[in-house]
């Protein structure tokens, strides 16, 4: 059976490292068919950035505990090397122009929201692609973390924001951004992706994505529905996923508090 959700199923974001490698690889394909003749769908990776103070304490604590027990000491189990950690997204590239890249596609992480060395590298990408000849189109479906997309959040009314959204910058139309709302409540939409200047674009279904991601996964029977999804929802959202749920049959309604009687009168 597919996601209970019409949309996305904020219960999959617990599961982003997964889920992140699926979106990514289905779009690879999703587009690779429908690709103008010259242009081909390529996934390629980005090395994050590590920070090493935790195993710098690590090595900087050992001397003082080895003094206090020399006769006995134990050594100490500390990591020789970090192992790096990569990030994936898509990129459309020109195989008759040397490979020249058209069109990236990033599907956020939680790394990329969050304030830091990872953040701060992803936003230089994001800048440079924006600065060049290519076309970006970023896709944000977690709710952890701050505004990263390339637009300022308060060029967006209050009134149409929300947790998840998505957005497209063309080289054709630079300085304005294309923002697609994803409403909790609803299907994801199918987002334009631009190519050349004189291509069409080709469409890109996220839903379609999304179940893919669902149901490759193995998620059916996996997923706790009757507790609060990490992160929980809040809100109007909150109330409504507790009564979808309901209505779906995966969540006990909640009781509500019991009223206290009236004082008897001595």
């Amino acid at each position: 059976m597919p996601s209970p959700f019409p949309g996305m199923d904020p219960y999959l974001e617990a599961h982003w490292r997964d889920v992140h490698v699926g979106l990514v690889v289905y779009a690879s394909d999703a587009l690779q068919g429908i690709l103008p003749a010259a242009l081909r769908a390529r996934i390629d990776e980005r090395i994050l950035l590590q920070h090493p103070d935790s195993l710098g304490d690590q090595l900087r604590r050992a001397p003082a505990r080895l003094e206090k027990s020399r006769a006995l000491a134990e050594p100490l189990l500390v990591e020789a090397e970090l192992e790096p950690v990569s990030e994936t997204y898509v990129k459309i590239i020109d195989c008759k122009s040397g490979n020249r890249v058209v069109t990236v596609i990033e599907f956020l992480s939680p790394s990329n929201k969050s304030p830091g060395r990872n953040r701060e590298q992803y936003l230089r990408k994001q800048r440079e692609i924006c600065s060049s000849d290519a076309n970006l189109v970023e896709i944000d479906l977690n709710r952890f973390g701050i505004h990263t997309l390339a637009f300022a959040l308060v060029n967006v009314s209050p009134t149409v924001r929300t947790p998840y959204m998505a957005c497209v910058r063309r080289t054709t139309r630079r300085g304005l951004a294309e923002v697609y709302p994803l409403p909790l409540r609803q299907r994801l939409p199918i987002v334009k992706v631009p190519l050349r200047p004189d291509d069409a674009d080709v469409p890109l279904d996220l839903q379609a994505l999304v179940e893919q991601c669902y149901r490759n996964g193995g998620y059916e029977g996996t997923l706790n529905y009757a507790a609060a999804p990490d992160p929980p929802l809040s809100g109007a959202d909150e109330e409504w996923a507790d009564a979808w749920l309901h209505e779906k049959g995966l969540r006990p309604r909640k009781k509500p508090p019991r009223r206290k009687g009236k004082p008897k009168p001595r």
